[in-house]
């Protein structure tokens, strides 16, 4: 079955991790083992162009990621001193995904026509060397110099902007922090809206939340997220939270990073055998967000696999993405019909995609 995963930091992979996604997991793995290359998710990558292939994860968002450096904070890798470096940084990136596309492994989907076209060569029998469809988003907006930016942005083709990341943006508030948006954030929710960019509410705090449900008329998604019922954090969900995306005919894309899914999950500690963790796990906050709305039609995948972990920090049945194909099977089990899994493999972020477009 056709898989659409709505979050992958390809470029921030291959640009900051140095990895070649062109490569088989299991090469980058040695790779970094033989360079001797220590540190969270080194050796133990679960992502590359061919795992995505071998499980036809076939379309996915795609990221820029590019923050900026916050006070306090480590600053190892994707941060910067100053909003122009952000940019800069955020426009290379944006390279990466173009220089994929020339090289046939990527194709870039701007517009519901190419969303169509895509999918439907998808759900055909594919070719080794049929192009991977991404749509590109950018998570956190310290690369937008000015609101007005984001029409430049969108003109190159991105499609998607969360204002913020871990810790504050020049926009917003994000995780782990208290408070709402700066004074440019209410502008920039205006010209995304002016120009059809879609929100992702991924990382914003509390306040933010609500201030963008109030302030954003267009588009919401939620391309990473799990249910705070469940795992209680800031970086989660919580029901309130969830029945109003609904409301707004939002889709949530369950992550499948091991501390949104096991509450006081420790980095760098706690283990996946002794968390139990599996892709059961993962269905369990779906399901969630299924029951709160009275169907499947609000939630996906969003799986975050790449997301500066790995092995270590994921489901213990996955050892790649490919191993999202095993995913409906699991969905089955649990009594979900053939319908309601096609809707949260694909279908629901497909319709998500089209009804946005269209009536832009």
């Amino acid at each position: 079955m056709l898989i659409f995963d709505a979050h992958l930091d390809l470029a921030w992979n291959a640009l900051d991790w140095n990895r070649d996604l062109r490569l088989d997991v299991s090469l980058i793995r040695k790779r970094e083992n033989e360079l001797l290359m220590t540190g969270k998710g080194r050796g133990v990558g679960t992502v590359s162009f061919p795992e995505l292939r071998k499980g036809k994860v076939g379309i996915f968002i795609a990221t820029i990621l590019a923050r900026l450096m916050r006070q306090g904070m480590m600053p190892p890798l994707q941060r910067y001193e100053s909003m122009p470096a952000s940019y800069a940084a955020g426009r290379g990136q944006l390279a990466y995904y173009e220089a994929m596309v020339e090289a046939g492994q990527l194709r870039f989907i701007k517009n519901s026509k190419d969303l169509q076209n895509h999918v439907q060569r998808w759900q055909e029998p594919v070719s080794e060397t049929e192009p991977l469809g991404f749509i590109l988003s950018m998570e956190g907006a310290d690369p937008v110099l000015h609101p007005s930016q984001v029409h430049h942005w969108y003109d190159l083709g991105l499609r998607i902007i969360g204002p913020a990341h871990y810790g504050v943006s020049p926009y917003a508030h994000g995780t782990s922090t208290i408070g709402g948006f700066f004074p440019m954030g209410p502008d920039l929710l205006k010209e995304m809206q002016a120009c059809g960019m879609i929100l992702d509410i991924t990382h914003l705090s509390d306040q933010c939340f609500d201030e963008a449900m109030e302030l954003y008329g267009g588009p919401v998604l939620a391309s990473h997220h799990n249910c705070r019922a469940l795992v209680p954090d800031q970086r989660q969900l919580t029901d309130d939270q969830i029945k109003k995306l609904i409301s707004r005919k939002a889709v949530i894309g369950a992550a499948f990073d091991n501390w949104m899914l096991y509450p006081n999950w420790v980095r760098g500690k706690t283990t996946v055998k002794e968390s139990g963790v599996t892709m059961n796990t993962v269905i369990d906050h779906i399901d969630r967000v299924c029951q709160l709305a009275g169907n499947s039609d609000h939630a996906a995948l969003g799986t975050d696999l790449d997301g500066g972990f790995g092995t270590e920090q994921s489901p213990g049945d996955i050892d790649t993405i490919a191993d999202l194909q095993g995913f409906p099977a699991l969905l089955k089990l649990r009594g979900y019909n053939d319908a309601d899994i096609a809707k949260i493999a694909h279908g629901n972020w497909i319709r998500f995609f089209t009804n946005a477009w269209d009536k832009k």
